[in-house]
């Protein structure tokens, strides 16, 4: 599995990736996302690709507008909903996690989660992610990662 700079070459695949049904409120279609990437050039939008094939979309970023450092986002993942449950979303998490180790170094990654999508919950809490009392701007469960676990992601 790997991460790829979304681009001429795979946009199409990732503006066809589909939710399953359920899952339509928990995250914003990768169209609303790119639109957020083109009005904030922060955020790093990437196609999670398998075997050549794209398989999902997620974007991060670094925001140094939160006192005192900055944070470091992994704002969106959404794995397609004929690739789910094969536990690509997990392998997706842990590759994104190394990525911003690397790129932004040992720091608190944050992401929110809508009220009510526990399965993304789960899955965040698995790797370490906490959930905090904060809320984000669309009012979602704010959760961090400490850096210290973020160095033990493997």
């Amino acid at each position: 599995m790997e991460l790829k700079a979304v681009g001429p070459e795979n946009l199409g695949a990732c503006l066809a990736l589909q939710k399953a049904p359920g899952q339509e409120g928990f995250v914003e279609s990768v169209a609303e996302c790119l639109q957020e990437a083109r009005q904030y050039g922060g955020w790093r939008p990437v196609a999670v690709e398998r075997e050549g094939a794209v398989v999902g979309f997620a974007m991060y970023g670094y925001f140094p507008m939160y006192a005192p450092a900055g944070r470091v986002w992994l704002d969106r993942l959404l794995i397609d909903a004929r690739w789910q449950g094969q536990g690509l979303g997990r392998a997706a998490l842990r590759l994104l996690l190394r990525r911003l180790r690397r790129e932004y170094g040992a720091r608190d990654v944050y992401l929110s989660v809508v009220e009510g999508n526990a399965a993304a919950a789960r899955l965040y809490e698995s790797v370490g992610f906490v959930r905090t009392q904060e809320k984000d701007t669309g009012g979602e469960t704010v959760y961090v990662l400490g850096a210290e676990k973020l160095l033990r992601i493997s």
